[in-house]
Parts: C-alpha cells; structure tokens; sequence
C-alpha cells in the first residue's frame, strides 16, 4: 500500500543549503518508535505501529497457557509410560549390556546383555542394541526403520505387563515389576529442552502479534516445527528402553514433516523477505508443491528411502534459500540479505555434514545411538538458537549470538567425531581430538567473522570524530541552518551508507529500523541547545549494504548528538566568558589609558605633537569598539580601516588608493575582525619604514564566499622572495593562516611591491 507522503528528499552536499525535502514511509522501513501522534496522522492502517492493547496481549497470555498445558500433558504422558530403573548401552556385539542399576533383582546381571523380555500374557520381545535408537528420525534404511518400530511395539507390550522377566546372555533371568517414570526420572535435559521450546514458542507469537505479516508468519512456522522437534528430542533423552505405544511411528512422521514444512518455509520466506523477489509466488509455489508430495508419500509409506529423499530435500531447499537471498542482495543491497546468507551458509554445510555422518554409521549401532540422541539433540538445539537469535539480530544479544555459535559448532564437532569412527575406523581419542580440534579452529575464524560482518567496523578515529564534531560546533552556532547536512556528513564518513536523506519528522533518540537496513538519528536544534528538532536523518544500508545498523550503532549517534550539543553549549559558554572579558578590557583601555592620552593631547608642546596624540587616542576608541562589539559588518570595518590608514599615510606624505567592491555584506566576528585590522596595519606599517613609496593601493573584495585583499605600492622593494620575514611580516602570515586564507608578496609593475591575501572559502571559517 503506498503512502501519501512526499518522496524521500536526496541528501545534499554539505554546502547545500536548500531545504531538506519531506521523507516517504516505506513498508518495514518505519515502526512504532517515531513521534507516533504525529506519524500515524499520515501512515494507511495496515503501516500504524502495532501497540500492546487489548487482544495482542490476551492473546498472547493465552497461547502462553496454551503452551505451557500442551508441555504438561505432554509431560504427563512421558511419566505415565513403564520404566525399568537401569542404564544400558550397546556392547561390540550389538547386544543391549546393562551398566548400572538401583533394582536390587537386576544388579547380579550388571555387565551381562540382556536377550530378551517376556511379559506375564507370554508376549516376547527379542533385543539387540536397536532397541536403543530413540529416535527413528535418524535412522537411514526402511528396514532399520519398520524393525525399530516392531521391536518397540513389542518391548512396550511386554513391560505394560504387571511382572515382567528379563533373561541374559549368562543363562539367568531376574522378574520384577516396571513402575511408572515419574517427573523426577525426565532428567535435567528434558526440562531445558522443553522450556527452550516454549521459548520458541512464546518469541514467534511475540513477533506475529506485534507486527502480522506474511514473513513474520512463516518464521513462526518455522519457529512451531523446531518447537515440535525440541519436545521430541527431550522425550528422547528421557526414555531409555521403551518408547510410549505409536510413538516411533508418530515421531518418524511428525519430525520428517517438520524439517520438510521447515525448509520450505524458508525458501518462501528468502523470495518475500528481505524484499519481495520477481516470481515469488511461482518459487513458493514449487517449494510448497515439492514439499507437499514428498509429505504425502512419507505419510502413505510409499516412498522408498525417504530417509535419504528428506536429507537431500533439506539440502536442496537450504540452497535455494542462500541463492534466493544472493539474488535479493544483488537487486537491492539490503545487509539482512546477506547476513542471513552467513547464518544459512553455516546452517546448510552442518546440515550435509550430519547427513553424511549418519550414512557413515549405519552400520554402527554404537554411533547410530550417538547420532539419535547427541547428534540431533545438538542440530535442534542449533537450529532453534538460530530461530530465537533472528528477530533480534539488530539488537544487543552477545549471549544469545554466542550459543547460536556454539551450538552450530558442537553440531559440527559431534558429525565430524562420529563421521572419523565410522568412515576412517579410527579409535576414540584420536576422532574426538581431531574432531575437536578442527571444530575449535573452525569456531576460532567463522565466530570473528560472522561477527564483524553483523557489527562492521567504523574506520573514523576518536581524535578525527571529537576534531569534526567541535568544527561544527562552531559552525552550526552562526548558521543553525548547516546542523541537519554537517551531521549528515560526519554520518555518513561514520557508517558509509548508500542511501543518506534529511526527512521532516521528529524522533526523540536514535534508533535502528527495518530489520537493521535503516538508521534513525535525531538532528538537534543546536541554535537553542535543546533536545526537540522537526527533522530526521535517515541513513540506509551500512557499508554498502555490508552489514546491519544494530542498537550500538544508535548508541554511538545518540551519543555523537549529545556530544554535539555539549560543544555547541560548552562553545557558547566560552565565546560568552570571552566577550564578557573583551568588554571589561574594552572598558578598562577607555577609562584608564584613553583619560591619560587625553591628558597628554591637551599638554602637547606642538600641533604636531597634539595631532599624533588625537590619532593614537582615535586608535583606542577603534580598538575598544571593536573589542566590546561581538561581530563586524565588512562594510563597517571597511569604512573604519580606509579611515585609519588615510590617516596614517597622509602624515607620512603617502596618497591611498581605496578600492572596495562587495556583492553583499558580511558579518565578521571579532577574532576576524581582529586579525584583518592587524594585517592591513603591519602591511602599511612596513610600507611606510622601508618602501619610501608615495603612492599605496589598496583593494578589497569580497564576493562568492570569497575574500582578497591587495596591498600594492610604488616603492624601491624587490625580490620579496629573499626577505627575511621577522615579527611584522611573520605575524601576517599566522594570521592569515589562522583563518585558512593564504598570502603572497611579488614584485608589481613598474616598481614597488604587491601583496595578494586570498580566503577562498570565506564562510567555513566564519567561526574561527
């Protein structure tokens, strides 16, 4: 739905002194932490920023009981199951040998294998170590499959007996009673599982209820499926032997269906998000249509090796998704594009690893049981963290990034340690230290890099960054107008942004916006020193379109604001400090020193003598005027300057040639004023004690933010080159300098000397 506002306003040049341009309201660009009165009187209903009121918070306090009920009868149906209080494993036989136990019937048999158990109806289950498989999911053959779902049948009908009788390998049996598992035997795993998956839960109903959408509502699919996958793998950690009636069946099912209705999700959501991909709608289509067909025949038992067809189906879809998103990042450089494209490029590569550690161990029933409960355990923890970490990718969550990271790689290590045993038959210390080891070197560069790509780097030092903001301290007191493109220059020298526009609206704080694509920084009115402004910069796209604005990088403007309008304060508090000073010395000059050249004017033995008095005394008045004035128009200062120097040179019996041309009048302020008077003077004074000229010219222009100044005379001086410059002369050209002007002395024609001081960019200096 298009906006009725304006069109984004182009950002200027920072000379630029045109008015910024309204800003345009793009969809997933602009959220509810603006000045929301006044946006929301121009945003459509479907772009007004979502608020917790009403239904979206009993909503979502019902979906949270609702969670947390589905988790407790879940829970209760687990507990209710019959347990045998005993730990097994599986022995270099593919046997089922007890290892420990608190039953005192069972424990002469620790360390025996367990053949079989026979219920009090006669009903026999036949074991070998594939009653240990928990989960069926990871089971790679068709046969494997229906043989773990026969042998857990008939386990669980024979312990549902009230007696049943074990029998081992050494001839002896032991009778006893299975008892419930109870809530306190689920074990620590399950509950941290099961609270991580109504995490998930709570967090995808948070971000579909604050802004409904159709990404935010397959993230949430996405969110639900690894919820389900979660519940299943803390089951599977908490049953030992037996599994619940139907379970196997129900757990192939539901948990194929998951990561299928997973994959395809995500390559929907890579065609619409981060921007909406030509032919989205045929690409979702294909997915849904090739993921819907391969559910159907999973369902109906009819595909054969769906193990196999579910891995390459996740494969294949993963790869979609990274070049569904390099195409999105090429169209339009938005960095969640390519930061999703790191985190799918990590996901997709363990994906394939474990895959192809599960086919090297099919003949292992040792590792087969590693890779159903550690290995999936660890890639759902992974997959869920990656879930959980993706609404707040823009946001301060070291934590959360860091258990992403460390769960994808103990995912790897894990694959990589049973891959070692199984495809290179190497023993156990040598495949975990080299697994680990790799794994460690691998976390060691991807961690770096992922998160200098997430956080970028800002390449402008704290002495340049503290150097720019006091310049335009400086700068914006005399022109308030030049705060909104000097900011935007110093931001965008910051962040490198490809996109950088000054809009008309107003937002307390600094902030990231658009899922990190766009950064929000207040411009302050720095005329006032207050905290209010009618205008925004928005920056968009870091780095090129590299990476995401994330809250430090509104922290950093927030506080590169306030330093800002500190400078401008502390500026003011000094130039006021100097011109209370400069007026008491004014006043000081005038009272004290002006009384006594008065006194001596009127004892003067000669008119002569009386005249240079006047002129000196008319000096100081000059002088202590402009020490107490807090700035000078150049036509004012003009006029005073020919008036001095006629003066000057006529007792020196030196006519002046005075030539001003002003295309407009500027203000000077008085450390320009100051240095301007003392140029011209030491210039004039030089004239007259070494030149013995008769004749001076000088010239004044100002026009197109420029300034010159030309000195010429007739005198014997030559080769200026050659002059030693002492005081007088030195001191010209520090003080041009000072005020970023240059200076110049060249021999004139026919005689004399000529000297040329040029500001070409009169006004960056204003504030000097």
């Amino acid at each position: 739905m298009a906006s009725p506002l304006p069109p984004l306003a182009p950002a200027g040049r920072a000379d630029d002194r045109r008015a910024p341009k309204p800003f345009v309201a793009r969809t997933g660009e602009i959220d509810s932490a603006f000045d929301t009165a006044r946006l929301e009187r121009w945003l459509p209903p479907g772009l007004r920023s979502s608020r917790w009121l009403g239904w979206r918070l009993r909503a979502l306090v019902m979906l949270a009981l609702a969670g947390c009920v589905a988790l407790f009868m879940w829970t209760r149906h687990l507990t209710a199951q019959p347990w045998l209080d005993a730990n097994w494993r599986a022995n270099a036989h593919g046997q089922l040998e007890l290892t420990a136990t608190n039953h005192p019937a069972l424990a002469p048999f620790v360390g025996r294998a367990l053949l079989g158990v026979v219920g009090a109806d006669g009903r026999t289950a036949v074991l070998d170590a594939l009653a240990l498989q928990r989960s069926p999911r990871w089971l790679s053959g068709d046969a494997e499959r229906a043989r773990h779902r026969e042998l857990q049948e008939q386990l669980h009908a024979a312990l549902a007996q009230p007696r049943v009788r074990l029998y081992f390998s050494d001839g002896g049996s032991a009778e006893l009673e299975p008892g419930a598992r109870g809530s306190l035997q689920l074990g620590l795993m399950y509950w941290l599982l099961s609270a991580m998956a109504l995490v998930l839960l709570l967090v995808a109903m948070v971000v579909v209820l604050v802004r409904p959408s159709l990404p935010n509502g397959l993230y949430a699919l996405m969110a639900l499926c690894q919820c389900g996958n979660l519940l299943f793998i803390a089951a599977a950690t908490a049953l030992d032997l037996a599994l619940p009636s139907g379970h196997a069946l129900l757990e192939l099912r539901a948990r194929t269906a998951f990561d299928l209705v997973t994959a395809a999700a995500i390559v929907h959501a890579t065609s619409v998000h981060p921007r909406v991909l030509p032919g989205a709608r045929l690409i979702a289509a294909a997915a849904w249509g090739v993921v819907g067909t391969l559910l159907v025949l999973v369902l109906a038992q009819s595909l054969p090796e769906a193990w196999w067809w579910t891995q390459g189906a996740g494969a294949v879809f993963g790869v979609a998704a990274i070049a569904l998103l390099s195409w999105s990042y090429r169209l339009e450089p938005h960095p969640y594009a390519l930061v999703i494209r790191r985190f799918g490029l990590v996901t997709v590569s363990t994906w394939i690893l474990l895959t192809a550690a599960v086919a090297a161990s099919g003949q292992e029933p040792s590792l087969q049981q590693g890779i159903a409960t550690i290995g999936s355990m660890i890639w759902g923890v992974f997959v869920a963290s990656l879930l959980l970490l993706a609404p707040f990718l823009t946001k301060s969550q070291q934590v959360l990034r860091e258990f992403s990271l460390l769960a994808g790689i103990s995912t790897v290590a894990t694959s990589l340690d049973l891959l070692f045993a199984a495809a290179f038959s190497f023993g156990q210390f040598t495949s975990i230290t080299l697994s680990v080891f790799l794994s460690l070197g691998l976390y060691a560069g991807a961690r770096q890099w992922l998160l200098n790509h997430l956080r970028g780097t800002h390449m402008v030092t704290t002495e340049r960054l503290f150097e720019r903001l006091y310049r335009m301290a400086r700068d914006v007191q005399t022109r308030p107008e030049r705060a909104a493109p000097a900011l935007l220059d110093l931001l965008r020298e910051l962040f490198e942004p490809l996109e950088a526009s000054v809009a008309l609206f107003a937002i307390p704080r600094a902030r990231s916006s658009g899922n990190g694509s766009t950064l929000l920084v207040p411009v302050p009115d720095l005329s006032r020193a207050s905290i209010g402004a009618d205008q925004t910069l928005v920056l968009r796209f870091s780095q090129r379109g590299r990476r995401l604005f994330t809250e430090e990088d509104g922290r950093l403007a927030n506080r590169i604001v306030e330093q800002l309008r500190r400078a401008v304060v502390f500026d003011q508090a000094v130039e006021r400090g100097r011109s209370e000073e400069r007026s008491r010395l004014a006043q000081d000059l005038h009272d004290d020193i002006g009384a006594r050249l008065l006194t001596l004017m009127y004892q003067a033995q000669s008119p002569e003598h009386e005249d240079y008095i006047r002129h000196t005394l008319q000096d100081l008045k000059t002088l202590t005027r402009g020490l107490a004035a807090n700035s000078h128009p150049l036509s004012h200062a003009a006029g005073e300057w020919k008036a001095d120097l006629q003066q000057r040179l006529k007792l020196a019996h030196v006519a002046l040639d005075w030539q001003a041309h002003f295309g407009r009048d500027a203000e000077l302020n008085v450390v320009q004023w100051s240095a301007l008077t003392r140029v011209l003077r030491e210039l004039v004074s030089n004239i007259i004690a070494h030149a013995q000229a008769t004749q001076v010219t000088i010239a004044l222009a100002f026009g197109d933010d420029s300034l010159e100044l030309q000195v010429r005379d007739n005198g014997r001086g030559r080769n200026p080159q050659a002059w030693a410059h002492g005081l007088g002369l030195g001191g010209v050209r520090k003080r041009v300098k000072q005020l970023g002007g240059e200076v110049e002395w060249r021999e004139a024609a026919p005689t004399g000397i000529e000297c040329r001081v040029r500001f070409a960019r009169w006004s960056q200096h204003l504030a000097a």
